[in-house]
């Protein structure tokens, strides 16, 4: 198997997102449905209708990209012959995404993720309150650099590496001082842009120490399978299947780096040749290009994308 199955994370949410398989596909409806089932409230009503503010929210969009990414796996399933066991030689998703991926290969029930992924959500926007904590992207800078810039500009303060997103792509997060700091500092280091993003709160970093003891709590009470296929795990960037390592690995995962570009670059030498990004948006379809040399992004959202999908699977039998 030279394929594997990635799943975006925060960001790739967009008002309508998975209306247009829902509206084709028995089977990606019913994704939909039991994530509203799940929550209690209708989120496909936000998911197709808006408005993006209250889609944005962290404890919304987190559920609403799962729910497209299985939905959109689920056609996939039906109308293209995928199968995670069968065709997937790992799976892996972005952040929230590694929840996804869970559900996809099996691990996590959909019902269970949407609870999971709705509880992480409320409990990182709570962990840090507005306006203290920051993110910023510094674009340019190899991760051992941009280490080096949060290392100087935390001063006594919180300031890391939350994602290496790879092709000189790397965000820190933490005290809101200490990330201005590391923003004038890159610029200094030769950064060709650092600049704040526009979050709520400082995802993967130590202040996330509270939604990490939510998270725990919250694991503790569901049933993780072996999955289907290994899932490269964001926290260590190589592939684990044991159910309590992978608890253990999501918790460690609200407060600790997204190592997304090693990710890729472990699949990659493990044979890897084609990632189907499975869900919203193309970012993770964009990421490959740029860190694995002769990899193959293809990226899976929409009605249109299914027989391309179908054609890139058996190439890469």
């Amino acid at each position: 198997m030279t394929a594997a199955f990635t799943f975006p994370g925060q960001g790739s949410q967009a008002v309508g997102m998975g209306k247009a398989l829902a509206d084709a596909f028995p089977v990606a409806r019913a994704v939909f449905d039991e994530v509203d089932a799940a929550l209690g409230e209708k989120l496909t009503g936000i998911i197709w209708d808006g408005p993006a503010e209250t889609l944005q929210l962290t404890q919304n969009a987190q559920p609403a990209l799962m729910a497209v990414s299985i939905a959109t796996l689920r056609v996939l399933e039906t109308e293209a012959e995928f199968s995670v066991g069968r065709d997937a030689a790992y799976v892996a998703g972005h952040s929230l995404g590694e929840y996804s991926a869970l559900a996809a290969a099996g691990s996590l029930s959909v019902s269970d993720t949407a609870r999971l992924l709705r509880t992480r959500g409320l409990a990182m926007q709570k962990a840090v309150p507005v306006g203290v904590g920051a993110m910023a992207a510094l674009l340019g800078l190899d991760y051992e650099a941009a280490m080096a810039v949060a290392e100087e500009a935390a001063q006594g303060q919180v300031c890391q590496a939350a994602n290496d997103n790879g092709g000189g792509q790397v965000v820190v997060s933490g005290d809101k001082a200490a990330v201005d700091r590391a923003v004038e500092i890159a610029k200094g280091k030769g950064a060709k842009r650092a600049m704040l993003l526009p979050v709520s709160a400082p995802f993967h970093c130590k202040l996330m120490q509270p939604a990490a003891d939510a998270m725990a709590e919250a694991l503790s009470g569901v049933t993780i399978k072996a999955p289907a296929a290994p899932l490269v795990s964001n926290v260590l960037a190589t592939a684990i299947t044991d159910p309590d390592e992978i608890r253990r690995r999501l918790i460690e995962q609200v407060t600790g780096t997204v190592r997304w570009r090693e990710a890729v670059a472990y699949m990659a030498s493990k044979g890897v040749t084609r990632f189907f990004e499975i869900g919203a948006g193309k970012v993770l379809t964009g990421l490959v290009k740029r860190i694995a040399d002769g990899a193959v992004g293809v990226s899976v959202g929409g009605p249109v994308d299914i027989a391309a999908a179908k054609d890139a699977l058996a190439a890469s039998a």
